[in-house]
């Protein structure tokens, strides 16, 4: 990943192969932003002209490259638009500045290092560029290297090179923070606090763009039992034949038409000095073909991201690990491959699970919801604190909220409004959802305790319903419903890149600090 540094050099005297300014929508054209006052100094003060007479205007995202003053040992300007300047006497906020970094990092692809002189008054602001930074430059590449070699020793080789064999840029080397303070005890923390959190949202990245015949829920397990064994986590993996002894019927179901055979993931980290216990449950479809409600062609081509709630969950764990935060954190991975053959649970069967329940599967797309009940249910045992759930639930939610926004239910709504406030305090566009009550009545079964189906209109709002009967008595829970922003198939924004997300990571690791620091009682 990029590496990252503080500096209290001169933007002038830098080497580098670029100097990244600020430049923010004022009401007569583009300003300059605070930590460029050098730079534009080096222009006689006029960088704001040049940059409007190149048709920059400082909207968010925009990326405006022009030659560096003389003198300077940085042969390029890089001016990137943090969108409209805020009202007088008020800072840029963390998300402006977070968006800016990323585009600018993305646009250094192939750089080997870059000084950011975007406005920093505080280590907070600090943090949110080095997030940006390290989350902008991400780039998945190990299946785009020459031959065919992708995953191959050579074609690990090659992640390190400015450019690889095909000629595609690798991602920006080296991003210095000029306006940092290297010996500064709060700097330091923030952008070691950003790094870690970066590389395992990354790592999650990665695990959501790996092709599904690369990551089956054994492949997965792997993963997180070396990253348990590497940052002091303990994981417990239960086979298909532990899940089948212990009765998890939903999480067998699901995975019953596979060669690829499921697994149960616990991670614990634990803290000499906590006082509450959080447990992340995540959905963990490595391949979602709809089963033998085999989804319609169109449907099928990104369903390797269906283990976006799993992939967030474990980032999250081994975050609160690296950053030694005094709370307990459980997670729990709930993986399958929910594929169609003669072995195949069928619409109309009935599933008994782990919790005693029976449930009358009508559609076997409503796969999800099966392996995170019992999930829930073992989660539930341990009597947390409270217990959140992250899930590609529904593309009911996505017609509610759109590509980028998330939705939040919960059976405590202090609970709700408490995530909603974390999730767009670290720049995760969420919303809060309702439970109606009357939904519930859609999923009565004659023939079981309960159908996955209820009503299609609200049906992001049934799925909620049908988790919520297999939470422990009286746990506060809430569910992450992320199928909208958990994967994104436009043009790379701010610091989101084309594909895996890693949507909802930063969401747990700051509701895990919040709890640890007391702040959610």
């Amino acid at each position: 990943m990029t590496a990252l540094t503080l500096s209290t050099a001169a933007a002038s005297g830098l080497r580098a192969d670029a100097i990244v300014v600020g430049v923010a929508k004022g009401a007569k054209g583009p300003l300059v932003a605070p930590g460029a006052e050098s730079v534009d100094k080096a222009y006689g003060g006029k960088l704001a002209s040049v940059l409007e007479t190149l048709g920059a205007s400082g909207a968010e995202g925009e990326v405006t490259k022009l030659p560096a003053p003389s003198g300077f040992k940085a042969p390029v300007v890089l001016a990137v638009g943090l969108g409209p300047a805020p009202e007088k006497d008020r800072a840029y906020e963390g998300e402006a500045l977070r968006r800016a970094a990323g585009a600018a990092a993305r646009a250094l692809a192939g750089a080997k290092k870059a000084g950011f002189a975007l406005p920093v008054e505080d280590a907070a602001d600090a943090g949110a560029i080095a997030e940006g930074a390290l989350l902008g430059a991400y780039s998945f590449d190990a299946y785009k290297n020459a031959a065919g070699d992708g995953g191959t020793a050579k074609g690990k080789a090659a992640k390190g090179k400015a450019k690889d064999e095909n000629g595609a840029k690798g991602p920006l080397a080296e991003a210095t923070l000029l306006g940092g303070k290297p010996r500064d005890k709060a700097y330091k923390a923030a952008v070691e606090r950003a790094v870690a959190v970066s590389e395992e949202l990354n790592r999650a990245r990665d695990l959501i763009n790996t092709p599904p015949n690369d990551l089956d829920p054994e492949a997965f397990a792997a993963v997180a039992t070396a990253a348990g064994k590497e940052h002091g986590i303990k994981v417990q993996v239960l086979d298909e034949k532990a899940l089948a002894k212990g009765g998890y019927g939903g999480i067998l179901g699901v995975g019953a038409g596979s060669a690829a055979p499921p697994r149960l993931v616990k991670l614990s980290y634990t803290s000499s000095k906590a006082k509450k216990h959080l447990a992340f449950v995540g959905k963990g479809i490595t391949y979602d073909s709809g089963g033998i409600s085999l989804k319609p062609a169109g449907h099928n081509e990104t369903m390797k991201c269906d283990m976006s709630g799993a992939a967030a969950v474990f980032a999250a764990v081994v975050a609160a690990a690296r950053l030694g935060l005094e709370v307990n954190v459980t997670g729990w991975l709930a993986l399958a491959e929910n594929m169609p053959s003669g072995s195949a649970t069928r619409p109309g069967d009935v599933l008994r699970m782990y919790s005693g329940k029976t449930v009358e599967v009508l559609n076997t797309d409503a796969e999800g919801r099966l392996v995170l009940a019992d999930a829930l249910t073992k989660a539930s045992e341990e009597q947390p604190d409270a217990i959140v759930d992250v899930a590609t639930l529904t593309g009911a939610m996505v017609l509610a909220l759109g590509d980028r926004t998330f939705g939040i239910m919960a059976n405590d709504d202090a609970f709700r409004a408490s995530i909603h406030e974390v999730a767009e305090e670290v720049g995760e566009p969420s919303w809060p959802m309702p439970m109606p009550e009357h939904l519930r009545k859609g999923m009565d079964s004659p023939t079981a305790d309960i159908a996955n189906m209820g009503e299609r209109m609200g049906g992001g709002l049934v799925a909620g319903l049908f988790l919520r009967e297999f939470v422990g008595e009286g746990i506060t829970w809430a569910h992450l419903d992320i199928a909208g922003p958990a994967f994104h198939e436009g043009a790379p924004y701010g610091y989101t890149p084309k594909g895996g997300t890693g949507s909802a990571v930063r969401t747990l690791v700051r509701l895990a600090e919040r709890t640890a620091a007391g702040d959610l009682g």
